[in-house]
C-alpha cells in the first residue's frame, strides 16, 4: 500500500494571502493505495460544503487519476483562522 501527501504550500505567507478555508482529504483504494492531501482555498460565493468537497475531490483525482474511484476516508473543511 502506498501513501502520498501533498499540500498547497503556505510557508512564510500571511493568513490574508491564504484561502479562507483549510481542508484535508484522505482517499483510499483498499489494499492498493492511500493519499492524504491538504491545503487552503477560498470557495466561490454561495458554495455549499458538498460543492467544495466535490471540487477538492476532483482536484485530487486530476492529480492522481488512480484515486478517482477511491473511498473517502476523511474530509475536513474549516475556516482558516484561529
Amino acid at each position: 500500500m502506498t501513501s502520498k501527501t501533498s499540500s498547497t504550500p503556505a510557508t512564510g505567507t500571511s493568513a490574508a494571502s491564504q484561502g479562507s478555508h483549510m481542508w484535508v482529504l484522505t482517499l483510499e483504494m483498499p489494499g492498493r493505495a492511500m493519499t492524504t492531501q491538504y491545503g487552503t482555498w477560498t470557495p466561490p460565493a454561495g458554495s455549499s460544503r458538498f460543492d467544495v468537497f466535490m471540487a477538492i475531490r476532483g482536484h485530487v483525482a486530476a492529480q492522481q487519476p488512480e484515486m478517482a474511484g477511491a473511498n473517502t476516508i476523511f474530509f475536513s473543511l474549516e475556516p482558516n483562522q484561529l
